[in-house]
């Protein structure tokens, strides 16, 4: 067909649009002042795409039979840091914050210092920089 996308938004469907963009704020996403009150709310990405954030209120308000999933998110978000260092204070400034860790830094046999931690609505959010 040869369609190509001028961009790409990654959404995320969230219980409590408050406690996500608190969230996203603290690995430096640039979130505007007061879009917690906002029905979609969407944020720029390093490399031109943006994340976007809408309540689940917003989604059943056009799909009447939308039923918010349970369990863990099926999308992970990955978030590069210049050091490992960095890796080792973000992850403890989120998990300080209230994030549930999933994955305490670690050397990872791939080169990369790496961490994992849960958004508030479950969603996988790995933190990542190359080992020196």
């Amino acid at each position: 067909m040869g369609f190509r996308s001028s961009s790409t938004v990654i959404e995320i469907v969230t219980a409590d649009l408050g406690k996500a963009l608190a969230f996203y704020r603290a690995l430096g996403l640039e979130v505007p002042e007061g879009a917690e009150g906002e029905p979609h709310v969407e944020v720029p990405l390093p490399g031109g795409n943006r994340l976007a954030f809408d309540p689940e209120s917003t989604i059943a308000s056009f799909a009447p039979d939308f039923t918010p999933p349970t369990g863990e998110g099926r999308v992970a978000l990955a978030f590069g840091f210049d050091t490992p260092a960095e890796v080792d204070a973000a992850h403890a400034a989120l998990v300080g914050a209230g994030a549930p860790s999933v994955h305490e830094p670690f050397d990872a046999f791939w080169g990369q210092r790496y961490a994992t931690v849960t958004d508030p609505d479950g969603t996988h959010v790995d933190l990542f920089a190359a080992l020196t």
